[in-house]
């Protein structure tokens, strides 16, 4: 996915523990663990405030966007994407 989330880097630079931000943001350390690693497919605004509030950054600062192979798995192209054969995703 060409979204990166640096939830890591955030806590390395505030010597935090993930424990400690789950806790602080009020989302379990599995959640977190997921956006961490990126296997989320979305993240609440809310999440997103909470998070800078707690880490005093910006959502900048914890999302970037890298040019990738091309975004979503085969098969999730939606909003009626077409294949690139022309057939419908």
């Amino acid at each position: 996915m060409p979204i990166v989330v640096d939830v890591d880097v955030m806590l390395a630079r505030r010597k935090m523990s993930v424990g400690s931000l789950a806790e602080q943001v009020g989302i379990t350390p599995a959640n977190l663990a997921v956006l961490k690693n990126g296997r989320a497919k979305a993240v609440r605004f809310a999440t997103l405030a909470a998070l800078c509030e707690v880490l005093d950054c910006q959502p900048g600062d914890l999302l970037r966007w890298e040019p990738g192979d091309g975004g979503a798995p085969a098969g999730e192209q939606g909003d009626g994407a077409r294949a690139r054969d022309g057939s419908a995703g």
